[in-house]
């Protein structure tokens, strides 16, 4: 009876961490925040190495970078930035401004962006990742 009670709670604890549901993390200075839009992945060659995430919270928008910790743990010499992107609509070709931008110190794992004022506008998350001279960058989608 307890092993039929304990694989029940895996499977709900499972059920729960894949369901595809945003899931609330912790924004600098202001607590739990909820992921907007999907994430993005910064890689190359099929190979990813850190994600890109926008988050809402506090009033505010968040961008926030994360290099994976088998990627980190490998030594890569990486430094990240993040921002917000500001957009004049979804189907607009490029960004009119920037907030909550930061530069990440040299392989520094997670980045969170500043919290930006952009609930009101549309929106996207921007990474930056520079490793040995090249620097790949991506953006998730945007949400307005």
């Amino acid at each position: 009876m307890r092993r039929t009670t304990f694989v029940a709670a895996a499977a709900l604890v499972l059920g729960v961490a894949t369901s595809g549901q945003a899931q609330a993390e912790s924004a600098p200075g202001c607590g739990p925040v909820t992921q907007i839009g999907a994430t993005a992945y910064i890689g190359s060659g099929g190979q990813k190495w850190a994600s890109v995430k926008q988050f809402k919270g506090c009033g505010k928008n968040w961008a926030y970078i994360y290099t994976w910790t088998d990627v980190h743990n490998a030594g890569a010499p990486y430094t990240p930035a993040i921002v917000i992107e500001k957009w004049g609509s979804p189907n607009s070709h490029e960004p009119y401004g920037f907030a909550g931008g930061k530069h990440g110190g040299y392989r520094q794992k997670e980045l969170w962006s500043g919290g930006a004022a952009t609930l009101d506008v549309c929106t996207s998350a921007h990474g930056e990742w520079e490793v040995d001279g090249s620097l790949y960058q991506v953006s998730t989608e945007i949400r307005c």
